[in-house]
Order: C-alpha cells, then structure tokens, then sequence
C-alpha cells in the first residue's frame, strides 16, 4: 500500500519548477567559453558567462542545492559595494531573500 502525498499550491510549485527548469536551460544554451567550477569544504558552485537578449549575464549554479541565478554587469558590481556584514547576513538566511517580495 502506498499513500501519495499532496499539498496545497503543489500544482503551483511545479508550475514554477519546470519555468525555471526552462530559464536555465535557455541560459546554457548560450553559454559562452568554458565554465569554472570553485569550491570548498562548505561550498562548490559553477559559474558561465552567457548570452541573453538583454546582455550578457553571469549564470552562478549551486549544483548541490539546484539553486543558480544569473546576474548582470550592474548586479555583479553591487556585490563588490557590499561589505562582509552583508555577506554574513545572506549565508544566515540561507535559500532566501534578504528581502521579503511583496506581495500583489
């Protein structure tokens, strides 16, 4: 006997799961050069430089977590305007935003 287990917004998750799963496979498609792949005893993740339609974006993949995010040349130099208290509050947020999106 099996039990398949439901929950609400499931169909909603999946939804978003294969958009998602479609972005990042468009995003490797063009895929310029090599990617490199960096780690440590915490962390390993997969950075590439693609091509879109609005630029060129760095495609950063967590290939442990499935997590990635593709950024761009503005994106990025915000990171480097960031101190390490910033940094220290994504790592203690981990798989969220710092910021809550609002809602519609």
């Amino acid at each position: 006997m099996s039990a398949q287990l439901s929950w609400e917004g499931e169909e909603e998750d999946a939804r978003k799961a294969r958009r998602a799963a479609g972005e990042l496979r468009e995003l490797r498609a063009h895929q310029q050069g090599d990617a490199i792949t960096i780690g440590n005893e915490f962390a390993e993740i997969r950075v590439a430089k693609v091509e879109t339609r609005n630029g060129t974006r760095l495609l950063i993949e967590a290939p442990k977590s499935g997590q990635w995010v593709a950024l761009c040349p503005l994106e990025l130099e915000a990171l480097t305007w960031q101190n390490t208290a910033t940094f220290s509050a994504m790592i203690g947020h981990p798989f969220g935003p710092l910021i809550a999106a609002e809602e519609p």
